[in-house]
């Protein structure tokens, strides 16, 4: 393969024209602050305002639930966290149910209140990647006060039963967040239809720029802050407005509206998955679920071989192994261990993640780079 392709849209997207264009005024020009009520503030502040009702327009929520932060990760947190000290603040207890397939984004939030005296329950997941709703509901407690369960996985793509989980939530009376950073701009992440009481955005993985998020806060859930401050975000985030990131954010949503329906990008996704079955056989395994999958996902395992070694030898594909080397040896992805993938299959596991700009051409390049370079058995 002479040519670089990019196969790895799950870990980040490029900037869209139409967000770059948006948000090239506030590089120079616009740049007062959105909290200052003079000719220069007050554009910022409309700016901010009409992204926060492109990215509720997206969500379908009220713009005054959405809090903007610096990206996936701080969202996260402010949901886990900040409800954990407001009802400590309370006296009350704090227990919180999530999953063993959860991005570090969630897990590392939940362990650290662990280490304040939450209690924490994680749940498994099957051989698909799915979280069934059953488990949950013998998992909970009287005193659960969360459910945090991602809405579609980054690795494998399987979408959870969102839905559901967050109605078995609500009649315990526990909130229910979800991790929508892989979901939001691919496929409908309308909360009302989800139930979920919190929603967490990553910018940079639809199209907009890195360093910003949202967190969809439903009217009536009270968070502390992490950050205290001045108290901007309705006093959810204190801090100065990042104008020219939100901007980005609110047009990278307003753009996600005009393609969520679209399947061209899961068509080609199928047309992969067909090709590699076509050279490789019972030697490729699709991990993840055959159809509750996100549209441009598609994580193989490639038996015997170690996924990370393969993609040595493509250095102009980029893509995501699912193993890693730690102090000397390779391990599974942790999400793969927890489906109960075979280290056999997921030390082979390759994580292609296709966006809007991906070609047949390109698909059909990648397919004969993986041929040349996995030496597995061909089918007769």
């Amino acid at each position: 393969m002479n040519r670089q392709i990019y196969l790895d849209f799950n870990a980040s997207t490029p900037l869209a024209t139409e967000v770059a264009a948006a948000m090239t005024p506030f590089l120079v020009t616009a740049y007062g602050n959105p909290s200052s009520l003079h000719w220069a503030g007050l554009p910022a502040r409309d700016a901010v305002e009409k992204a926060r009702s492109q990215v509720s327009s997206l969500l379908c929520c009220d713009a005054t639930e959405v809090a903007f932060t610096s990206g996936g990760t701080e969202a996260n947190n402010l949901a886990i966290k900040g409800l954990f000290f407001a009802r400590r603040a309370r006296g009350q207890p704090f227990h919180v149910i999530t999953s063993r397939i959860e991005h570090p984004a969630v897990i590392e939030p939940c362990r650290f209140l662990q280490s304040l005296g939450a209690e924490v329950t994680a749940l498994p997941a099957d051989r698909c990647g799915r979280v069934d709703p059953d488990d949950l509901r013998r998992a909970l407690r009287p005193h659960t006060a969360l459910v945090s369960i991602m809405h579609a996985n980054n690795e494998v793509g399987t979408i959870q039963p969102i839905a559901e989980i967050a109605a078995i939530a609500r009649e315990h009376g526990a909130a229910c967040h979800t991790d929508a950073a892989q979901t939001v701009g691919k496929i409908p992440a309308d909360v009302e239809s989800l139930g979920v009481d919190l929603l967490s955005v990553a910018g940079h993985k639809l199209y907009g720029p890195k360093g910003v998020g949202a967190l969809f806060v439903r009217e009536g859930v009270e968070l502390e802050p992490l950050l205290h401050g001045a108290g901007h975000e309705a006093g959810r985030r204190a801090g100065t407005e990042n104008v020219l990131e939100i901007v980005g954010l609110g047009a990278a949503c307003e753009l996600a509206q005009s393609w969520i329906d679209d399947r061209s990008v899961a068509r080609l996704r199928d047309y992969f998955w067909q090709a590699i079955q076509a050279r490789f056989g019972d030697d490729a395994v699709l991990n993840g679920h055959v159809e509750r999958r996100l549209p441009n996902t598609l994580n193989v395992g490639f038996r015997g071989l170690i996924g990370s070694e393969i993609l040595a030898r493509i250095p102009m594909l980029a893509a995501s192994a699912g193993s890693a080397c730690h102090a000397g040896s390779v391990q599974i992805s942790p999400v793969l261990e927890a489906m109960g993938v075979s280290a056999d299959v997921g030390l082979g596991a390759i994580r292609f993640s296709l966006g809007r700009s991906t070609t047949r051409d390109e698909i059909d390049a990648v397919v004969e780079a993986l041929v040349r370079n996995c030496t597995l058995p061909r089918p007769a």
